[in-house]
């Protein structure tokens, strides 16, 4: 395979990578990423500490360009989920920017600062295949502690190849965002997928409208973001026209991490005149589905080999297998748009195991090959898809994250005033679901409320995986198993 950032290798003044005030070209990012990469070299996994700045960004670049695989760390990772994360994937390295304090479970490693303005000798070529680990990325499972996914370095360029196909993605296009860099969307699609086709991203620091309303109005094509992003666009367009003017200005609107509302499609659509895409991906699969975007002439429009629809995820991406499967994983013989079926995949896009857990990569495959997601959907006739929910009760989509509930519920577990704990989501128009814990509590006559509970949970996992709602129960239902009914929970 070639290499992954063709632009990197005679690089010019062209400009690659925005955060905020400071910027580099693709002559600066690779002088910088090169000079750390000979840092990296023979160093097994390196660890990288992902604020959204570029350091993050020429942290990652340089792992690639050293051929070894980069762990990204979530900066507001609690104590207990980041020390399983570097037990479990054994960085040597932490590449850091200068002057962020690390927390104590990472001042074991040896620390290299990230200088983007390094200058140095050109590296020398390493020799890498096309199945070498590229990231390790940690994605919450419903139970038990998170499982690092090890995303091979044909992943990365078969997904953002796919997806120039599919989005008409060039080096001429200019993408905005404000996604943290510890995931894939924002990682993989925000940073690599711009640095691949050669054209360059602005990053915001931190979202807002009035920051997409200047970097659209300043020559950004493009904008990615998730559905919170995208209802706190659409709550705010009726009072903002400039915001609907830059917006209207967009080649192409991204949304993806969870479904976006029918509701906020219309309002930006009505507003702006454009219609947002979505895609469907996971981090062990990267990107399966979107709908494409085709310029017809005289004047561009965004369709979807015909439009957009509002609700689905578009067609399979070039090189994506996708079947639908009942219970029993019989394939669904026909599209006919109402039967449900478990999604599953195979293609080059694919995660190559669960690092430490056989077991756990062997569960997620069938004998053939495909990948189990767990997501539910429907297929119409025309091969679109329409993802209706997932066959577990256990993951929530809050805010553009995937929770697993059974760490939460571990953790709640861990306060002394909870005796049982259960977790669980529900809709929310800002974040599309919000965590929910039902407790027994220790002392009925003196319950942990909320506000303890919810920073109990962020100081253990991350803020976003606290509780926004409490419950207090006497008793939670369960079968003659003993396992929690938590269907009799959201249903009562």
């Amino acid at each position: 395979m070639s290499t992954l950032f063709p632009a990197l290798t005679n690089p010019g003044d062209e400009p690659a990578l925005t955060f905020g005030d400071r910027s580099l070209t693709y002559a600066e990012l690779g002088a910088a990423a090169d000079a750390l990469a000979v840092r990296c070299r023979g160093a097994g996994r390196v660890a990288v500490w992902a604020t959204p700045s570029l350091e993050t960004a020429v942290a990652v670049v340089a792992a690639l360009r050293a051929g070894v695989a980069a762990v990204p760390l979530n900066p507001k990772s609690g104590e207990k989920e980041l020390g399983h994360i570097l037990a479990d994937s054994a960085p040597t390295v932490v590449l850091v920017a200068p002057g962020d304090e690390l927390p104590s479970g990472l001042r074991e490693l040896e620390r290299v600062d990230v200088d983007v303005r390094a200058v140095g000798a050109v590296a020398d070529d390493v020799r890498v295949s096309d199945e070498d680990p590229a990231l390790v990325v940690y994605t919450s499972g419903t139970t038990g502690p998170p499982k690092g996914a090890v995303i091979p370095r044909r992943a990365i360029a078969t997904t953002l190849d796919a997806l120039a196909d599919a989005w008409q993605w060039t080096g001429d296009d200019v993408l905005v965002h404000g996604l943290p860099l510890f995931h894939v969307h924002g990682l993989v699609l925000g940073i690599l997928g711009p640095l691949r086709r050669g054209g360059s991203v602005r990053h915001l620091g931190r979202f807002s409208t009035e920051g997409v309303t200047r970097e659209l109005n300043d020559g950004a094509t493009m904008m990615f973001g998730v559905p919170t992003m995208y209802h706190r666009i659409a709550e705010t367009l009726p009072d903002d026209p400039a915001l609907a003017k830059s917006l209207a200005r967009a080649r192409l609107l991204v949304s993806g991490s969870a479904a976006l509302p029918v509701h906020d499609h219309e309002r930006i659509t009505s507003a702006t005149g454009r219609r947002v895409i979505e895609r469907y991906g996971m981090t062990e699969t990267l990107m399966l589905c979107s709908s494409r975007w085709t310029p017809p002439d005289p004047r561009p429009s965004v369709r979807a080999d015909g439009e957009p629809r509002a609700g689905t995820v578009g067609v399979p991406l070039p090189g994506v297998e996708l079947r639908l499967v009942e219970e029993d994983g019989t394939p669904l013989p026909s599209y006919d748009g109402e039967s449900v079926g478990e999604i599953q995949v195979r293609g080059p896009n694919l995660f190559t195991e669960y690092l430490n857990r056989p077991d756990a990569t062997a569960a997620a495959f069938t004998a053939d090959g495909w990948f189990r997601t767990g997501d539910m959907a429907v297929r119409d006739p025309d091969g679109y898809v329409r993802i209706v929910g997932r066959k577990a009760t256990d993951l929530i989509k809050s805010g553009g994250y995937k929770i697993g509930a059974g760490e939460i519920e571990n953790a709640l577990l861990e306060h002394p005033g909870v005796r049982e704990a259960a977790v669980t989501g529900e809709p929310d128009p800002d974040l599309g679901e919000r965590v929910v814990a039902w407790i027994v509590p220790t002392d009925p006559q003196s319950p942990p409320e909320l506000a303890e509970l919810a920073d109990h949970v962020a100081g253990r996992l991350a803020p976003h995986k606290r509780p926004r709602v409490v419950h207090h129960l006497s008793a939670l239902p369960r079968n003659d198993m003993g396992k929690i009914l938590k269907r009799s929970l959201t249903d009562g």
